[in-house]
């Protein structure tokens, strides 16, 4: 059991190989089954991994046995092994769910979505600030094809706004690397834990730097206000089962920021603790602002399914910035909730595009839909979901964010803003249902093309990801025991140093 940890990474990456050889690379059916049959497989992995750690504690894993901080470590804690599930369920569904038409459009769609399940989980999982970087880039170059695999000039403008944003962000990351390894003599992060304490003088300054740095990369990745405006173009305007997928990308932002920012400069930071709650605190509610204005202005699904993006990453940084266990534990769950809502918010605008004709998924009185049932009770699913009503698992969410903010003392601005952009969600969630599916022209003689209808592919990817939020509804106990676990995890910073040494001592 003790290479469990590696599987979440290896799987991918042996999928996306055995993908672009012969002879899955010339068989599309072939390419669909192994593409599914290996994302359930990360995915049953990593539960496996997270019956481990509930169990049995935070694992280490040293990559060649070599002694931690100086060699490749990877840290399986609740959290991260809670974000790889989240992150294999989405890509096996967006694999079910493109292999009805979407994957006929390139030859590497498949490759590249477990390439990116790759470096979204590696991120998860690593243990050092470097490798956090290369994981960065493996999933960002994958990203990068899977946004063409639409071709055409819009799409084509938005990847490389996207690519020039994130090249940027990249430089920032290594400049910002330097500066804490030149300071600290390391990047593990447990013992980047250990040493930031002990700074003194003008090194005390440098580390802020560079901390600071991670922060601008950190907040680009996650779409914090003011770097947030390449997300609604680009989730606007990618293949809507990729922006599915890409709903999870936002969240390793925001989990990057959790790591080291309670990790490293947490409260055994000395000078240097809470170096990111001034800044995340105002913005996380900017940006929570700005979403849902955006949710709002949106005239078609797509843009406004991206805009909710925003809106749950500003929620989320919100309770980041409070620095507590109860907040922590909430963030959790609503980024488990946020995910699965808003990706099956664009799988279903998609399907309303393609059964509407010219004018696709865009608020305008059109033809009704092909399968009215089918679609209309999607969209009702996961407009309860996003706005946060009883009784899915948004409307616990909702509950238990006003309660964690009450808690720390900040209701009195959180509870106003937040609740707003509720009602906000909910209107523009409304008038999108009547534009959509109650303003149409029924015309009983017009014939559809086969490849609109859902099909048993996308109908099954669809049933799959709505049932998340009623079964994080039924079952919401243990899955807040479970987020209360992991932030009690990521809070305890002593443990998690303790452990990865212990490693070290072991060998």
């Amino acid at each position: 059991m003790q290479h469990l940890i590696t599987l979440p990474i290896l799987l991918p990456l042996i999928a996306g190989i055995i993908l672009l050889l012969p002879p899955c690379g010339k068989s599309l059916v072939m390419r669909r089954w192994v593409a599914t049959f290996m994302a359930l497989f990360t995915c049953i992995t990593s539960m496996m991994l997270l019956n481990e750690v509930i169990n049995h504690g935070s694992i280490v894993y040293a990559i060649g046995e070599w002694q931690p901080p100086f060699g490749i470590v990877l840290f399986a804690d609740p959290l991260a092994v809670i974000l790889t599930i989240l992150t294999s369920f989405l890509t096996l569904v967006t694999v079910i769910y493109a292999s009805r038409a979407d994957d006929k459009a390139g030859s590497f769609y498949h490759p590249l979505t477990h390439f990116l399940l790759m470096g979204v989980n590696g991120a998860f999982l690593t243990g050092d600030l470097f490798n956090l970087f290369v994981f960065f880039e493996v999933l960002l170059i994958a990203s990068y094809a899977l946004m063409m695999h639409k071709k055409d000039k819009h799409t084509t403008k938005a990847a490389l706004h996207y690519v020039i944003l994130n090249l940027v962000g990249s430089s920032i990351f290594l400049i910002a690397l330097g500066i804490l390894y030149g300071v600290l003599g390391t990047l593990n992060i447990a013992d980047m834990a250990v040493k930031v304490a002990a700074l003194q003088g003008d090194d005390i300054f440098l580390a802020k730097i560079g901390g600071l740095m991670l922060l601008i990369v950190f907040a680009l990745k996650a779409a914090l206000l003011p770097l947030h405006l390449w997300l609604p173009a680009t989730y606007g305007r990618a293949m809507p089962v990729v922006a599915a997928q890409f709903a999870i990308m936002t969240k390793v932002g925001v989990y990057a920021m959790m790591r080291v920012f309670t990790m490293i400069f947490g409260e055994q930071a000395g000078e240097l603790s809470g170096l990111a709650s001034t800044w995340l605190w105002p913005l996380a509610l900017v940006t929570l602002v700005v979403g849902a204005v955006g949710v709002l202005a949106a005239e078609d699904l797509r843009r406004l399914s991206a805009n909710l993006v925003i809106v749950s990453v500003g929620t989320l940084i919100a309770m980041v910035a409070l620095n507590d266990e109860k907040a922590t534990a909430v963030a959790i769950f609503y980024m488990i909730h946020s995910t699965i809502a808003c990706a099956a918010m664009f799988l279903v605008a998609d399907m309303v595009a393609l059964q509407r004709g010219k004018v696709q998924d865009r608020f305008v009185n059109s033809r009704s839909v092909a399968e009215p049932k089918l679609l209309g009770f999607c969209f009702v699913t996961a407009a309860i979901a996003l706005a946060g009503l009883p009784p899915l698992s948004g409307f616990i969410a909702k509950l238990w964010l006003l309660e964690a903010s009450y808690s720390v003392g900040v209701a009195w601005v959180f509870w106003p803003i937040y609740l707003l952009g509720s009602l906000a969600t909910l209107v523009a969630l409304s008038r999108a249902g009547t534009s959509l599916f109650w303003h149409d022209h029924p015309n009983h003689e017009e014939q559809f093309e086969d490849n609109v209808y859902a099909g048993k592919r996308r109908a099954m990817a669809l049933v799959i990801i709505l049932s998340v939020p009623v079964l994080m509804s039924v079952f919401a106990s243990h899955i807040s025991d479970i987020s209360s676990q992991a932030a009690a995890s990521l809070h305890n910073t002593q443990v998690a140093i303790d452990t990865v040494f212990a490693l070290a001592k072991e060998q």
